[in-house]
This record gives structure tokens, sequence and C-alpha cells, in this order.
């Protein structure tokens, strides 16, 4: 079994945003050389997450709204008596998850319709990372 790591790195402008990396990831698969097996793409941060999903924009906002409505920026959590401020970001993660598993078939992401990976921030502007992990023969 052959093994390839890749890590991007991120620095958001907005405190949510919602970033394509399928290009990335599918990149990462070419480099690696193989066939058959799977990618591991997983977040660094316990307050991002990886999803995947359709690449249309007014379902990345119900996306988005529905986050916010679940798990809404109050400044009363818990979690904010130790100084921090992003409580909702914490649970936002948690719904979204943190990690995807993809599988590799005939060198390709074996997808189905329009599927696509996504990395979601909810803490943003400051520097974060992700780690593509493929494995297989």
């Amino acid at each position: 079994m052959k093994f390839h790591t890749e890590y991007l790195w991120f620095n958001t402008e907005k405190k949510r945003e919602y970033i394509n990396i399928t290009d990335e990831v599918e990149a990462a698969l070419g480099k690696s050389g193989i066939n058959e097996g799977m990618i591991l793409v997983s977040a660094m941060h316990i307050t991002a997450g990886v999803y995947i999903n359709d690449a249309e924009y007014g379902l990345i906002e119900d996306i988005d709204q529905w986050l916010e409505n679940l798990a809404p920026f109050r400044s009363d959590y818990k979690h904010h008596l130790t100084g921090e401020t992003n409580g909702d970001a914490h649970l936002k993660s948690m719904l979204v998850h943190h990690e995807v598993i993809i599988p590799v078939t005939d060198g390709k992401l074996d997808f189905g319709p329009w599927q696509q990976v996504y990395y979601a921030e909810f803490d943003g502007q400051r520097r974060k990372k992700l780690i593509i992990k493929v494995m297989g023969e």
C-alpha cells in the first residue's frame, strides 16, 4: 500500500466561508499515483469542517443559514467564559464534521452526480490547516 500526504492552508477573509477544494483533492490524487483506495480529507482545527455536497451557490447559502439557525452566534456560551468568542463555531463544526473519506476507483474520485468537496470555515480570519491523505495501490 502507498500513501501520499498534502496539507492545504487557509486564511479566510470572513468568519464563515465555504471553499470548494475538489480540484486540490484531485491534484493530490494525481500526484499519489494511486489507482484504487481512498482519500481522507480532514480539517485540523476544531472550528472548521469538511463536507461533500453540490457546488450550487443557493445551496451553500442554505447550508450557512441552516447552521446559523442551529448554532447561532451568541454572547452567552459557557465557552466564552474562557475568553474565547467562538462557541458557535465549535458547534457548527460538530454539525458538519471535520472529515470525509472519498473512495478512489480507476485513479479517480468515485463521486456520485454533483458531489464536490468543501472546506467549511466557521471562525476564520486566521491561518488554519487541512490534511489530504491518499491511501491505496
